[in-house]
């Protein structure tokens, strides 16, 4: 029997991407297990949470874990977190309800959040950046075609894993860190992100869409991709103080980028060495 993860600390926001309800690879226990030991004020679903594309094209998959997931969601918002929903392109027929505010819920096309210590961070799903990082044509659709393939070897890789005892390990994610032409395409896609907050005046990006979970600082300015439910199992964390948290679906912190005052800090003690 699986032992869910001990509850998580109150969190000021959380970010989640990337989940693919619906679709056959979508890790719908491990997200439901991680919802319920969530606490924050608010909830951000950063676009393909329900997979539209798949379900449209191919047979859905739908079960008592995928069920699991809508009932927490409704068990958060019920206990005061709010939830803001950001459409993508598997979901993108939720973007003609963009601006549609319900209790304690809210559907937009893009937001900006504000952390505690005052860092305003652009909330985007990030297919935007498809026309600046993508090359198109059949070696790109032969990559769609190989990724559901590797996807489909993760799964049953890690059935195996469960099977003998061992954690979750993406094969996917590392067959992607092999390929150059891969780690081409996320640099493409990170500096987009980045580009896309200098233009806007933000401190900032948080995104999903490529399914590469990250959180790094380069030039001052915050990238943070808070990964998908098919391959990384992640989400993206503030706390109440303003650090950012990258997290595994167990809790464990995977990366950090501290609050602006302790960054000031750590500059002027380097300054003074």
């Amino acid at each position: 029997m699986t032992s869910l993860p001990a509850p998580l600390p109150r969190h000021r926001a959380v970010f989640v991407s990337d989940v693919h309800l619906g679709s056959k690879h979508c890790h719908a226990a491990e997200f439901a297990d991680f919802l319920g030991g969530l606490r924050c004020d608010r909830l951000y679903l950063v676009g393909d949470i329900v997979d539209l594309w798949w379900m449209a094209q191919r047979r859905a998959r739908w079960n008592a874990a995928h069920n699991r997931v809508i009932e927490a969601l409704h068990t958060l918002r019920r206990a005061g977190t709010e939830i803001v929903y950001v459409p993508g392109n598997h979901d993108r027929p939720i973007r003609q309800f963009c601006g549609l505010s319900l209790p304690r819920m809210r559907v937009r096309r893009r937001a900006v959040h504000v952390t505690a210590d005052g860092r305003r961070l652009l909330v985007i799903h990030g297919d935007d950046y498809d026309g600046i990082t993508h090359f198109g044509g059949l070696q790109e659709r032969f990559g769609d075609w190989l990724y559901y393939r590797i996807l489909t070897g993760n799964q049953w890789l890690n059935r195996a894993r469960r099977l003998l005892g061992r954690r979750y390990w993406s094969l996917a994610e590392f067959l992607k860190r092999q390929s150059g032409a891969a780690e081409r395409y996320i640099e493409r896609f990170v500096q987009a992100g980045l580009d896309d907050a200098v233009r806007r005046g933000l401190d900032g990006v948080v995104c999903g869409h490529i399914h590469r979970a990250t959180l790094l600082q380069r030039d001052g300015r915050i990238y943070a991709n808070d990964g998908d439910w098919v391959e990384s199992l992640t989400a993206l964390a503030e706390d109440v103080d303003g650090t950012l948290r990258l997290l595994a679906h167990t809790g464990e912190t995977l990366a950090i980028v501290p609050p602006r005052a302790q960054l000031g800090m750590q500059a002027a003690l380097l300054d003074a060495a």
